[in-house]
């Protein structure tokens, strides 16, 4: 290592008294539940994209009781614009994994904290650090990024090796008092000042001490994982309104991509469209207007969306029945679901 640990530490908790974040919703009060759901949403989410779902969040459920006892759609209705929708899924069956077993509680044991869904090595970590001051470290990006250039450490962050040499870097960083602040302070300093891109390293405490910009390897660092073409998919989305200006919606699959929430039901082509239509409404497929096509990514590949729309369709209850993956839903009761973001996107713009 470059540094002495103390000495990295020590810097890094300087600059966080002076240009640290102290005013996040989380911190004021830090308790386990509102840092665990801090950790859940700031998980490929950005700070201030947050901030405003975990207010909404803990104002209506302010505890892990009311967590575990909120029905499903509501919990994904409430996250529903933040993305990655397992996190929510994960959250609620953690709430009530903590009721049943943990005394309504989450558990201040890393082992029985890290076995609960959602909850890996570094956000058990980072609960138990924050809440409670323990002495464990964290690895997310923010801090994977510091730690690489910091160090000049090769090789895609992501790799087990690479993982595995920065995870001893990080504990071997850790202070013996501070460690709520030690915490916040390496995660604000990944995503302030060292950052992806356009880092301030004229303003870094450590810029004496860095291997990356002794190197002249700050955008080098870290690696990118070695990649490949994102594959490309394509889906036609049927957007029925009926007189009243209510709109047909299904619930997706319970596995696979926005698994469980309500959407607008798809097809993969015009045949299955005719098909669809004909059989739960009736209307004229001719009808249809063809609105403006949607591109939207995921980590694993592009889906390219087709909306189909139809307008004054006269629903008939028989055609839908009993079905309880069919709803006609009126259009001030959508934020009372939870939708992909580009359905309620394209749904808020009709």
């Amino acid at each position: 290592m470059s540094d002495a640990p103390d000495e990295f530490a020590a810097r890094l908790l300087r600059w966080f008294d002076h240009d640290g974040r102290h005013d996040l919703p989380w911190q004021h009060p830090r308790s386990p539940y509102r840092v665990w759901l801090s950790e859940i949403m700031l998980q490929q989410t950005q700070v201030q994209v947050v901030i405003p779902y975990f207010e909404r969040f803990v104002r209506e459920l302010p505890d892990i009781g009311a967590l575990a006892a909120a029905d499903a759609d509501r919990v994904i209705a409430l996250w529903s614009g933040l993305g990655y929708y397992a996190r929510a899924r994960n959250l609620h069956a953690a709430a009530q994994r903590c009721v049943a077993e943990h005394g309504g509680e989450l558990p201040a044991d890393f082992d029985a904290l890290a076995a609960l869904p959602g909850i890996g090595r570094s956000t058990a970590s980072a609960i138990l650090a924050q809440a409670h001051g323990l002495r464990f470290a964290i690895l997310d990006g923010n801090v994977k990024r510091t730690l690489a250039r910091y160090h000049g450490v090769d090789g895609w962050p992501g790799s087990g090796p690479v993982e595995k040499q920065l995870w001893e870097l990080a504990q071997a960083h850790l202070p013996h008092e501070r460690l709520a602040d030690y915490t916040q302070a390496i995660m604000d300093f990944g995503a302030t000042l060292c950052t992806r891109s356009d880092p301030s390293c004229v303003l870094c405490p450590m810029q004496d001490r860095c291997v990356a910009l002794r190197e002249g390897r700050i955008t080098e660092l870290p690696q990118s994982k070695p990649g490949k073409p994102l594959p490309e998919r394509r889906t036609i989305m049927l957007v029925l309104r009926d007189g009243e200006g209510r709109v047909l919606l299904t619930r997706r699959p319970a596995t696979g991509v926005w698994s469980g929430m309500w959407s607008l039901p798809e097809v993969a082509d015009h045949d299955g469209a005719r098909e669809f239509v004909a059989r739960h409404t009736g209307a004229d497929f001719e009808a249809n207007t063809p609105l403006a096509l949607i591109e939207h990514g995921f980590s694993h590949y592009k889906l390219h969306i087709a909306p189909l729309l139809w307008a004054g369709v006269s629903p008939s209850a028989a055609r839908i029945g009993d079905n309880a993956e069919l709803r006609w839903l009126a259009f001030d009761a959508l934020p009372d679901v939870g939708l992909p973001a580009p359905v309620r996107k394209l749904l808020t713009e009709l």
